[in-house]
């Protein structure tokens, strides 16, 4: 009898901790993404706008997409409007332009990799962890050119 009783307890553990690890699979296989985008101006000069920017809002891409296929001839159109997908609460940093009225800025370059460098620790403070970082430039470079900026995007994830 104390055998049965024993195999009967042991089951329970067991059923009880699988249950708790499977819990604690869903607990944390939930997963949040956040984008942070530094764009620092190339305009000769010092003439443009750098920023680091941080939204504070969520948005669902889902009320923002529609399905399109070559099989349907009337695809049914997204109607929504610029204003719902805006965001107006975001977070602004000001950063420094890489050139001045003597050209290109050394030490401004140094000092927006601090204020960034900055950003990403308080990012990792907060349980953040840097999946993935992406640069892009856009400059025409043509005759007179005077335009273009150094965009940086930084990737994170964390578990909920």
């Amino acid at each position: 009898m104390k055998i049965i009783l024993i195999s009967f307890t042991m089951k329970k553990i067991v059923l009880l901790l699988s249950i708790a690890c499977f819990s604690l699979i869903e607990v944390y296989s939930q997963v949040e993404y956040k984008v942070i985008t530094s764009v620092e101006s190339i305009v000769p000069n010092g003439l443009g706008r750098s920023r680091l920017l941080s939204s504070n809002e969520q948005r669902d891409y889902n009320e923002f997409t529609s399905e399109r296929s070559s099989d349907k001839k009337e695809d049914e159109r997204n109607k929504s409007k610029r204003g719902d997908i805006r965001v107006k609460d975001f977070e602004e940093t000001k950063l420094l332009n890489f050139y001045n009225l003597g050209g290109i800025r050394f030490q401004n370059i140094v000092a927006n990799d601090a204020v960034i460098s900055s950003k990403l620790t308080a990012m990792a403070e907060d349980g953040w962890e840097l999946m993935f970082v992406t640069s892009a430039v856009e400059s025409d470079a043509g005759t007179n050119d005077g335009q273009g900026i150094f965009v940086t995007r930084y990737i994170f994830k964390r578990n909920k």
